[in-house]
């Protein structure tokens, strides 16, 4: 191991000794706290108020994903400690969600929207959504949370809906003389498992399920779009993507702009006129604008590279408010 880390230092010391190439070494607390950055003030003194920009990126599942070097952070987890951090600030007048993901697991989709609904009850400060490249599915969801949201005319949001993925090993396995029996407690032990056909009995069961997390998903979007009535929402939902102008013309969006746009909005809406923009990130993070570091992961996606930890993980079905690019199908879908 310690080889193998002289060997890639090694690397990147040739690697960084070309023309216009060079390396800054410096010192990073020891602490990985939240930090605050200020990315923009506007003019006038003493300007103490603050709009704070809350990234929802990439896939959103409720656990770390693996990297090249070691996990990143819980996507929720993360979310939820910056929302903590706005809470407890006094000098926060409003909040912006910059968004750019295709959604992700049910739960953790709905314990994202839960948290800003209670920020709003518990500070009673504007929330503004802004969706820059992609607000599909569960990133849609939390935004819905929002008392307004902006979506840029280029972007991608809608596909109102659940999907759960299964699938069937058993006819491969049949063909290489491979028998896979489980001992189970009940029937329905076994349910979606991948070593055996799935029957109708278990189509059923799941179908049952994803028909309710629909109407959870139909009346989160009725509660937060309340010019649109529910008869509206279910037309509007049925797994379709939009455009961000689409959007707008069907009521599931308010205007359609960039998060400068959004800025603005929540500063109206706050009644400031001076503020503060900052963001909050890990130490090492370093924010020039509005705009800075927004993470990858907000383009369309194929299930088959959701990235689960362990093998059983990645074969269990999982209900997920997540827009697939249409890799997933019409079956489990509503």
């Amino acid at each position: 191991m310690k080889a193998l880390a002289l060997t890639v230092v090694a690397a990147l010391f040739v690697a960084g000794c070309g023309p216009g190439t060079g390396f800054l070494i410096r010192p990073v607390p020891v602490s990985e706290a939240l930090e605050e950055t200020t990315v923009s003030t506007d003019p006038g003194f003493f300007v103490t108020d603050k709009v704070v920009v809350v990234d929802v990126s990439g896939l959103l599942f409720n656990q770390r994903s693996e990297g090249l070097f070691g996990s990143h952070d819980n996507p929720v987890s993360l979310f939820v400690e910056k929302i903590d951090k706005v809470q407890k600030d006094p000098e926060v007048k409003a909040v912006v969600l910059r968004i750019n993901s295709p959604g992700g697991g049910v739960t953790a989709s709905d314990i994202m929207y839960r948290r800003v609904a209670e920020l709003k009850k518990e500070r009673k400060i504007p929330i503004v959504a802004a969706i820059e490249d992609v607000g599909a599915s569960g990133a849609y969801y939390i935004a819905c949370g929002a008392d307004t949201i902006v979506a840029s005319p280029t972007s991608v949001t809608g596909s109102i809906g659940v999907i759960v993925q299964t699938f069937s090993l058993a006819g491969t396995m049949a063909k290489l003389g491979i028998d896979a029996k489980a001992i189970t407690s009940g029937p329905m032990k076994d349910m979606a498992s991948p070593f055996k056909p799935l029957s109708a009995d278990d189509q059923k069961v799941l179908q049952e399920i994803v028909t309710e997390f629909y109407g959870r998903f139909v009346e989160v979007v009725a509660a937060g779009r309340p010019k649109l009535k529910r008869e509206d929402v279910k037309r509007l939902a049925d797994g379709r993507i939009y455009t961000g102008e689409q959007a707008m013309a069907g009521g599931l969006v308010d205007s359609t702009g960039d998060v400068k746009d959004a800025v603005t909005e929540a500063k109206k809406r706050a009644g400031i006129k001076a503020a503060k923009v900052v963001m909050y990130d890990r130490p090492w993070g370093y924010k020039a604008n509005v705009y800075s570091a927004a993470p990858m992961g907000g383009m369309q996606v194929n299930l088959l590279n959701v990235s689960m930890p362990g093998l059983m993980t990645w074969l269990e079905p999982q209900f997920l408010y997540l827009w697939t690019g249409g890799a997933g199908g019409a079956g489990g879908s509503q």
